[in-house]
C-alpha cells in the first residue's frame, strides 16, 4: 500500500527546492559543449532521447529546463516532488518508472517520441540501478520510434555526494560545471538488445572520459 503524503507540503517543498536549485546552478560557471549534436537532430524533425546516468541528472535537469522538454518522474512521493520541481522549472513531466507502471510510462514515452521533433530526457540506469547499467526502456524506445539517443556527461568542481545504490551529485554554489553532449546514437528495431546495450555503455563511458579529461585539462 502506498503511503499518503500531503500535497500542500510537497507543493511548498517544490517552491523552496526550485529556488534553491536555481540559486546553486546560476552561481556556477558553465562550460557547455556539443549542444549542436541534439539541436541539429531536432531541426531535422526527429526526436531526441537525452541519456544521463541517474547520479548526474541534476546538471542536464537544470541546463535543459527552460526549453519545455519532457522529463520523467516516478509515481511515489519523491516522484511527485520531482515532478512539481520540474514543472516549475519548465519541464513537461511524464509520470512512471521501470518499477512503477513501467508498461504505461513506456507507452507514453513512445507516444511522445512519435510526435517529432521532441526531446525526452531519461536515466538509462533508472531510479534504483544497478548503477550505470542500462535498463531496456531507453533502447527499446529508440528502436521503436527511430529517436536518436544523445549521451552526455557532466563534471563539477564543487559538489556534495550522496551515497546509496550509487553516487548522486548535487553541485555546490560558485563552482564550475563542465557539460558535454555526445554524438548521436541510432538503433534499428531489429538490432539485438545486448549489442545495443554494449554500444550505449561504451558511448556513455567515452563521453564521460572526454568531458572529464577536458575539464581537468582546463582546470589543472
Amino acid at each position: 500500500m502506498k503511503k499518503k503524503y500531503s500535497k500542500t507540503k510537497i507543493a511548498f517543498q517544490a517552491i523552496l527546492a526550485k529556488w534553491a536549485l536555481s540559486l546553486i546552478y546560476n552561481t556556477n560557471k558553465w562550460n557547455v559543449r556539443g549542444e549542436e549534436n541534439y539541436k541539429s537532430v531536432l531541426k531535422n524533425n526527429k526526436s531526441v532521447i537525452i541519456s544521463s546516468w541517474h547520479g548526474n541528472l541534476l546538471v542536464p535537469f537544470m541546463h535543459l529546463a527552460k526549453y519545455n522538454y519532457y522529463g520523467l518522474a516516478g509515481t511515489n512521493r519523491d516522484g511527485e516532488l520531482i515532478s512539481k520541481i520540474g514543472s516549475k522549472l519548465g519541464w513537461k513531466m511524464l509520470r512512471g518508472s521501470s518499477s512503477e507502471g513501467g508498461s504505461e510510462i513506456f507507452i507514453e514515452i513512445v507516444k511522445t517520441l512519435d510526435s517529432p521533433p521532441c526531446l525526452v530526457a531519461m536515466t538509462p540506469d533508472g531510479p534504483r540501478g544497478p548503477e550505470k547499467i542500462p535498463k531496456p526502456g531507453i533502447i527499446k524506445a529508440a528502436q521503436k520510434t527511430g529517436a536518436v539517443i544523445i549521451p552526455l556527461s557532466s563534471y563539477s568542481t564543487k559538489n556534495w555526494r550522496f551515497i546509496n545504490w550509487h553516487t548522486f551529485f548535487l553541485e555546490k554554489p560558485f563552482g564550475e560545471i563542465f557539460l558535454e553532449y555526445g554524438s548521436p546514437i541510432s538503433f534499428s528495431e531489429n538490432d539485438d538488445f545486448e549489442s545495443c546495450k554494449k554500444i550505449l555503455i561504451e558511448e556513455m563511458e567515452k563521453i564521460e572520459k572526454n568531458n572529464t579529461d577536458y575539464a581537468k585539462e582546463k582546470l589543472f
